[in-house]
């Protein structure tokens, strides 16, 4: 019952964090996301990755390691976007004009 109320907190946990970046990505912009969220959050995902790999808490490396992954997916979402809306960069899947 323990690892079950783990297993379903970190459902919660992604879920909030996709449906950020799901957000970011539909509307392809990324105003009003600071992307000092996604680089903390990323940070401490791998401080927390470390620490549970070595308690052997197993529900939390890979809550973590998945942390991870969408934070770094986001930071990388509001980078691209970013560099879009400045014009530096054209946007995913649109040829240059």
């Amino acid at each position: 019952m323990v690892d079950t109320i783990g297993w379903a907190s970190s459902a919660v946990l992604l879920a909030t964090i996709l449906a950020q970046i799901r957000k970011q990505w539909r509307a392809r912009s990324s105003e009003g996301v600071s992307k000092w969220l996604f680089v903390g959050q990323s940070a401490a995902s791998l401080g927390f990755v470390a620490y549970s790999w070595l308690v052997g808490n197993w529900v939390f490396v890979v809550t973590n390691a998945l942390l991870f992954v969408a934070g770094a997916t986001g930071f990388l979402f509001t980078w691209h976007f970013r560099r879009v809306a400045s014009g530096d960069a054209r946007p995913c899947g649109r040829a240059p004009v």
